[in-house]
């Protein structure tokens, strides 16, 4: 069963670099039934009928771009639903990330989203004045490639180059340098595209950045020397991938899960509940880290990139400590743990499965969810500082102890609710508890 996981993730690396149809995951599925894998539909994941396809759903780029929404407000102070905002991306609309990012941003922010320039594998397109919505989403719904996009539907300042010309071919490989936008979205494109030996090619005559915002929602477009490079020279704010772009490993890993616990026909017929809800959570997760990362960046010397590798050690630390505190326990006392388990699955997956958790799921996986479900959560909460001043050896017991004062905080707040005071007063109690409650609870 181990296997199946360890596989999966692979081929989600795969997915980075060659284009893996529908008709390629269900044939690794039948494969592996056919090899008599006990769980096949556990063998790969993104699977067109019972599982969560990442184009179909933009799993990727629903976490993208709540980075994105987070960054605005925090590094440019444009508020994106209020305010206009200029978008620059790399990656054509027929694909997964840049396609699905492409709707994200007109379903959250309307005319206030401006795409002034796209460049894929066929060409580019800029117009100052955004490109036409309407023509993209045709674009995104046909999964066509930029180069078909209507020049009628351009503005005077929009220009559409061809890679059928040399011109166009260097117009294409250098849009993301030339054309000046608040934010970079690389959906697409060749691994390190910038470098430390062309990165200046991203900032202006004047050394100011074409763009000061930067959210990778594509693999290691940009080396970290370059991401340093940019930070130092012209204070550019960069998301890295490894926080950015996370969502659709995440998706996978419910995915597999759900493989474990529901039938295909059970899977399928509550599907549209089981997706939105894992949407949700993806959201949520993305916006929790995303906060953290703006919070750390802002408050301690770094560049964002810095700070989520930071995060991303804090988090493993405290789930390996959890790890091995909860293979030292007994059957009865991990099964004391099993609500966190749950907590962990969307709401339908657990109201029908949950029951069979302890028997369809390796202990290995459900040990594993729960550590990292008590790791993002304290981290998240407390920050990396709170993290990095325990003593190593008292992390897990610190985690631990953790969630049993977060359990007592929630009985304490609904002991408030139903108190007799004023309710201004109140309030204030009760958003102390939970600004602070938890951590202060803690015997350190």
């Amino acid at each position: 069963m181990i296997y199946f996981l360890v596989f999966n993730f692979f081929t989600i690396a795969l997915f980075n670099f060659v284009e893996v149809i529908p008709q390629d995951i269900n044939w690794v599925v039948q494969r592996a039934a056919q090899r008599s894998y006990d769980t096949p539909a556990a063998f790969m994941s993104s699977k067109p009928r019972a599982g969560i396809n990442h184009k179909e759903y933009g799993v990727t780029s629903e976490g993208v771009n709540v980075f994105l929404d987070v960054a605005l407000r925090e590094a440019l102070k444009i508020d994106p639903t209020k305010q206009s905002f200029k978008v620059k991306m790399t990656g054509g609309p027929d694909g997964d990330v840049a396609g699905n990012e492409i709707k994200i941003l007109f379903r959250e922010y309307g005319n206030n989203a401006k795409i002034v320039g796209i460049a894929d594998h066929s060409g580019s397109a800029e117009d100052l004045e955004g490109l036409d919505h309407d023509e993209l989403v045709r674009l995104v719904e046909n999964s066509l490639s930029i180069s078909n996009f209507d020049e009628s539907k351009l503005s005077n300042e929009g220009n559409l180059h061809l890679v059928s010309t040399e011109e166009g071919v260097n117009k294409r490989n250098t849009m993301h340098n030339r054309v000046s936008a608040d934010v970079f979205i690389p959906c697409g494109g060749r691994p390190n595209t910038i470098d430390k030996h062309n990165y200046r090619n991203f900032l202006m005559d004047d050394g100011k950045p074409s763009s000061p915002l930067i959210v990778e929602a594509a693999n290691i477009f940009i080396t970290e020397e370059a991401r340093q490079a940019l930070f130092e020279e012209a204070g550019v704010v960069i998301v890295k991938d490894s926080s950015a772009n996370k969502c659709g490993v995440i998706t996978s890993s419910y995915e597999i899960c759900a493989a474990m616990l529901l039938t295909e026909n059970e899977f399928y017929e509550n599907k549209d509940a089981i997706v939105d809800e894992v949407l949700e959570k993806l959201r949520d997760l993305a916006k929790m880290e995303a906060n953290l990362l703006f919070r750390e960046f802002q408050h301690y010397k770094g560049s964002c990139p810095h700070f989520s590798k930071v995060i991303s050690k804090a988090i493993n630390n405290v789930k390996d400590e959890v790890i091995a505190a909860l293979d030292s326990m007994s059957d009865d006392e991990l099964t004391d743990l099993l609500p966190l388990f749950r907590q962990h699955l969307p709401k339908t997956l657990a109201d029908l499965s949950f029951e069979r958790a302890a028997d369809k799921v390796p202990r290995q996986y459900i040990r594993n969810a729960i550590a990292s479900s008590i790791a993002s959560k304290i981290v998240y909460r407390e920050g990396t500082i709170f993290v990095e001043s325990q003593p190593k050896e008292r992390l897990a017991e610190i985690a631990l102890d953790y969630i049993s004062k977060e359990k007592e905080i929630v009985i304490l707040k609904e002991v408030l609710r139903n108190t007799d005071m004023p309710e201004t007063e109140k309030q204030n109690i009760i958003d102390l508890l939970e600004i602070g409650g938890v951590s202060a609870a803690l015997k350190l």
